[in-house]
């Protein structure tokens, strides 16, 4: 017994470490940005992970100004990162509204050739953005839509509601509907046997669905650079347009800016970690009915 526990120890220790191996792997890009974010303009071109840190960097961004060929230039950060909040959140609200109870029709109510609708649904996210930028750019142009909040917030939310759907339509189907069919003998409401029974069911698929839908938004970068105007710019967008154009690149301000950028998804993942694990697992384990 004793060496069963040995090697089941010892097999424990060897995964631990090799997830570690990995992990550490794929962290590397980011410890390297959040180290350059802590450099000299000089020591940011070295690959030396021995150097003196500075906060410089940081208190640029807070300062809003750079030197950028001579000239002082001021960096918005503020007002792009509010940009980057604003849209991501309003856009992962209004599909999480709008998917979640479309799900629970396509669920609770299935359609003849429910799943062709589900099909179509999910396939307009096949498509790569690049392949019909153009159609959206030249509809956004004629309808006023470019340049402004309602537009891109009109199309993030459309682009995140067959992922919403989907989800949250499996978290459903896993649902056991005893209890809502009790509720409405009782004359519960189907509103309220959404709200009150479902719902509360379904609240690690409603995280992992946030989560997975802000990052998908957080970092998107082509739709975000042709529909925004110069004052709705996201963070991603005006890194790329402003801060690394020209000769001199300010590669420790960048460094600096996404380091601040990649909190609050780290926030957000961190506070919504057990659901969103609960999430990722949901339906994979199934219990068994009791005996009669």
């Amino acid at each position: 017994m004793l060496r069963r526990r040995y090697q089941v120890g010892s097999a424990g220790w060897g995964r631990s470490a090799i997830c570690a191996v990995v992990g550490l792997i794929y962290f590397l890009p980011v410890l390297w940005i959040i180290l350059t974010a802590f450099k000299t303009p000089r020591d940011a071109l070295t690959p030396s992970i021995l150097f003196t840190p500075t906060f410089d960097n940081f208190s640029a961004v807070f300062r809003r100004a750079y030197y950028q060929g001579g000239e002082v230039m001021d960096t918005q950060f503020g007002l792009f990162f509010f940009n980057s909040v604003f849209l991501a959140g309003v856009s992962v609200g209004l599909a999480l509204i709008i998917g979640t109870v479309a799900a629970y029709g396509f669920s609770r109510w299935p359609l003849k050739g429910n799943d062709t609708y589900l099909f179509i649904i999910l396939a307009t996210r096949m498509l790569p953005p690049i392949i019909i930028i153009i159609p959206i750019f030249v509809m956004f142009r004629l309808t006023g839509l470019a340049g402004g909040y309602p537009g891109i917030i009109m199309l993030y939310t459309a682009f995140n509601l067959p992922f919403t759907i989907w989800i949250m339509k499996s978290f459903f189907d896993e649902l056991p509907r005893e209890v809502e069919d009790a509720a409405r003998t009782e004359g519960s409401s189907e509103w309220r046997v959404f709200f009150r029974i479902c719902l509360p069911q379904v609240k690690a698929g409603l995280a992992a669905t946030v989560t997975f839908g802000l990052i998908l938004t957080w970092n998107e970068f082509i739709m975000a650079l042709l529909m925004t105007g110069s004052q709705t710019r996201t963070v991603p967008v005006a890194m790329g347009a402003s801060l690394g154009g020209g000769f001199a690149v300010q590669w420790g301000l960048l460094a600096a800016i996404e380091t601040l950028y990649l909190i609050p998804v780290v926030l957000v993942t961190f506070v919504l970690q057990n659901q969103l694990l609960r999430g990722v697992t949901f339906g994979t384990i199934r219990q068994r009915a009791a005996p009669p």
